[in-house]
């Protein structure tokens, strides 16, 4: 647990160092707001005897027409056969964009997960702490990006997701 936890003070310094090195002085007379960008992600899913809902808000400062930064939101609610989770937690994001329709991202997620199984009769309760540091690339047109985006520190028993491979649309107005 200690390990996870310096692990995950190590990237989150890291992110603030890349954060800071790329930031480029901005006048006083420039509007701060309009810089801003408000988006994120909202699903739902449906499969056999199973669903999952995630809303996940965020914003990003616009440093530059290639450079974006900024916090997000989430919470997640799944409901399967034998098995609920609930996640809640918060996570740091870098869009970076080479080329106008080209949208490479680094995001760092902290979740809280609450997790309960039903196995044979016995009822199964866990709740701790999961990092997660996604690297993504995605194609973009205005707003909207199109992805893939894969979690460096994925581990099978414990994340919320199902494979360290994660597909993403990413909308920011």
């Amino acid at each position: 647990m200690k390990m996870i936890l310096i692990q995950n003070i190590k990237s989150l310094i890291l992110v603030s160092i890349i954060l800071c090195s790329l930031q480029k002085n901005y006048s006083q007379d420039e509007n701060f707001w309009s810089h801003i960008s408000i988006g994120g992600n909202i699903g739902i899913g449906f499969s056999n005897n199973s669903f999952s809902a995630v809303v996940a808000p965020a914003a990003i400062y616009n440093f530059s027409n290639q450079f974006s930064a900024g916090l997000g939101l989430n919470f997640g609610y799944t409901d399967g056969q034998n098995f609920t989770a609930t996640n809640y937690g918060a996570s740091i994001i870098t869009l970076y964009n080479p080329f106008p329709s080209l949208q490479l991202s680094a995001e760092f997620e902290e979740m809280g997960v609450s997790r309960s199984f039903d196995l044979n009769g016995s009822d199964f309760n866990e709740d701790y702490w999961y990092p997660a540091l996604f690297i993504g690339v995605g194609y973009r047109v205005g707003f909207i990006s199109v992805g893939l985006r894969y979690d460096t520190l994925y581990d099978e028993n414990t994340s919320i997701y199902t494979s360290a491979y994660a597909p993403f649309v990413r909308i920011f107005f």
